[in-house]
């Protein structure tokens, strides 16, 4: 009999749909019986495409930045869970157990489309030609999607709970939430659109 792991023991991922068909090869879904591949993927290059899209999630939220970053006019200082792999396992699993309680949906669907709303489609990136440096639209590869998708829902997360009583995992599953629905109130989906905004001015 095969064994069926879950996510942290409750969610599994049968009946999760990806609907974008650029992101399908890029969103591992299989659920191992522990999230932590200790890294092994860091030494081949577009090896992280085939990481679990949930322990991406922790990865990202363990993310420093140098020094203080500013978000939605607030300034936080990077390295809040930096190497802390642990504290933000149960941070992420307290987060999708809320997520479950608000929306009564599995929440690993939850994150998928929170990852899909909040993933540009569109990027500027620098020419210079001439001596003259300027813009160009360009389409943003599946995998880079992805990443700036889940850097920006761990980064509105700790936005939200800077200088606020509310907990990070309420904040993380409350900017999920926002995401899935295509809020513009989330932090994730408002910086997709000013992305696309600056590129679609570029083309």
């Amino acid at each position: 009999m095969k064994t069926v792991f879950k996510y942290f023991g409750e969610w599994d991922a049968e009946g999760v749909e990806i609907k974008d068909p650029g992101l399908r090869r890029y969103i591992v879904l299989e659920p191992k019986l522990v999230l932590h591949t200790c890294g092994r993927h860091a030494n081949k290059q577009f090896a992280k495409a085939q990481v679990n899209i949930v322990e991406r999630l922790i990865n990202k939220l363990m993310k420093s930045g140098p020094g203080v970053k500013k978000l939605r006019g607030k300034f936080i200082r990077g390295g809040k869970a930096c190497g802390k792999k642990q504290k933000t396992y149960n941070i992420v699993k307290r987060a999708f157990k809320i997520i479950a309680e608000r929306t009564g949906k599995n929440p690993v669907q939850v994150l998928v489309d929170a990852i899909q709303n909040s993933a540009p489609r569109e990027e500027t990136t620098r020419i210079t030609y001439g001596g003259i440096t300027y813009y160009v639209a360009v389409d943003a590869a599946p995998q880079r999607r992805v990443d700036t998708a889940l850097k920006n829902i761990a980064a509105g997360a700790y936005a939200a709970s800077f200088k606020n009583k509310t907990p990070i995992e309420e904040c993380l599953a409350e900017e999920i939430i926002l995401a899935a629905n295509n809020d513009v109130k989330s932090f994730a989906v408002s910086q997709k659109e000013e992305i696309e905004r600056i590129a679609k001015g570029a083309r």
